[in-house]
């Protein structure tokens, strides 16, 4: 077996590897069974390809997470950890290793000006930290002419419309017809993937790939797609949204939210937080889409497909789920200490980008506390952080906190990933926007194994 990882092996003193299992990694066990998410020694070893005291001494300089099995003194790895280190192995080992590593949380594929990650703040949008955007309370259209064309938002509780870029739209769609053949109850994420093809075939003049002909439909979707959150698609709901003085405004309009001002300026955050992740899988989505020559709708509409899985938007779903399974905050201690000794994972904690957790998930959950702290959901997903506290799984991720939020604001279910999907349709554009200036096409290779 390899017993060397490039750079990183070579500087593990030989003291090191005697590390203990028992001292290693943080004080979570995942119990008597063994989570997909997690590899026993041995298997966590075979994957990297070295022996087991290497192993150990990258837990011990935490390059892997390591938690009690709950036998005796044996631990378990995290997978997301492992398959990291092992592309950093492969990245040595020439082109096809590092494409196939890199595919799988592994090394950068490509060049991106729009945003970086950082443990510590979040997603940082072209040199602003998305926090400090949301902080201020910065208006989602100005974060999203960040995004798109590199301009210097504008902080403040409005955003003041230097030109008719944002103003009002007509719905683009027959809303009557749409209203007549959706279900009433069709989950947000779904409209929207009804919408945006019927928006793109009653525009002819979609294919050019120019930002001047681009951005303009990239602003009026925005809206249109807002609207597209309202239930049942009721016209006068539907022309109530689109006229509404900002996205904002229409987000909370169309979910139905009567908190006022305060929730507005609550879903405008929200909207800010999300709006872009870098390489994520739905913005890498639009990106092959673009790289195709594919307009604006495709694009967004690939992305919006890719959302819907429950590994990314989707997973919002699985959270409100959760909280709905666990019903009081006084079961949310039970309910995780249950879920760890069955080897399962607490959705919406947790983030592999995030060790310490995810600060866009702390600053939705404390702002949901804020607005609503009788909330009974709003108390679940804070009973859920304080029993995770200890946990060593990070903090609560965004999913949590859009939930939280949405329930805080008194929305109804698969209101916070429909928030989610809105906000990060700027994300969305701006990835097949720089897309298109690039001008290559996406086509990676696959490495043939033979026949089954």
């Amino acid at each position: 077996m390899i017993d060397c990882m490039d750079d990183i092996d070579q500087s593990i003193d030989s003291d090191q590897s005697t590390v203990s299992d028992q001292s290693i990694g943080s004080r979570q066990s995942i119990g008597s069974g063994q989570s997909g998410d997690y590899l026993s020694a041995r298997d966590a070893a075979g994957l990297l390809g070295v022996k087991l005291p290497t192993l150990y001494a990258y837990a011990s300089r935490g390059l892997v997470q390591s938690v009690p099995a709950g036998r005796g003194r044996s631990r378990a790895y995290r997978r997301a950890d492992l398959e990291r280190l092992r592309a950093r192995r492969d990245a040595r080992a020439g082109h096809g290793a590092v494409a196939a590593g890199a595919l799988r949380w592994g090394e950068p594929v490509l060049d991106s000006s729009i945003s970086a990650i950082s443990p510590e703040q979040g997603p940082i949008y072209r040199g602003h930290p998305a926090i400090e955007l949301a902080a201020a309370n910065t208006p989602f259209e100005s974060v999203a002419e960040l995004l798109w064309s590199r301009q210097t938002p504008a902080a403040g509780e409005r955003l003041a419309l230097r030109d008719a870029a944002w103003a009002p739209v007509e719905p683009g769609v027959p809303v009557e017809l749409l209203g007549a053949l959706l279900p009433p109850e069709l989950p947000p994420l779904s409209a929207l993937s009804v919408v945006l093809p019927l928006l793109a075939c009653r525009d002819p003049g979609r294919f050019v790939e120019r930002p001047e002909a681009v951005l303009p439909r990239a602003r009026a979707l925005v809206r249109r797609l807002s609207a597209a959150l309202s239930p049942g698609l009721s016209p006068r709901r539907v022309e109530a949204v689109l006229a509404a003085s900002s996205v904002a405004s229409s987000v909370a309009l169309a979910l139905g939210s009567r908190a006022g001002e305060e929730g507005v300026g609550a879903i405008n955050r929200a909207l800010v937080l999300v709006a872009d992740h870098e390489l994520n899988a739905s913005a890498f989505a639009a990106r092959v889409a673009a790289s195709t020559g594919a307009d604006l709708y495709a694009c967004v509409g690939a992305a919006v497909g890719t959302f819907s899985g429950p590994r990314h938007g989707g997973a919002a779903d699985r959270v409100e789920a959760l909280v709905a399974e666990i019903a009081e905050p006084a079961a949310a201690e039970r309910v995780v200490q249950e879920r760890a000794r069955r080897g399962e994972r607490v959705e919406g904690f947790g983030h592999p980008l995030y060790p310490d957790g995810d600060p866009r998930g702390a600053m939705l959950l404390a702002l949901a506390r804020e607005i609503a702290p009788e909330s009974e959901p709003v108390r679940i997903g804070l009973a859920l952080a304080s029993a995770m506290a200890g946990q060593g799984t990070g903090g609560p991720t965004m999913d949590m906190g859009l939930v939280a939020l949405a329930s805080a604001l008194g929305l109804g279910r698969g209101a916070a990933v429909g928030i989610f999907a809105v906000g990060r349709c700027a994300g969305w554009v701006a990835h097949a926007l720089e897309q298109y200036e690039a001008g290559y096409l996406v086509r990676p290779r696959a490495r043939y194994l033979g026949p089954d």
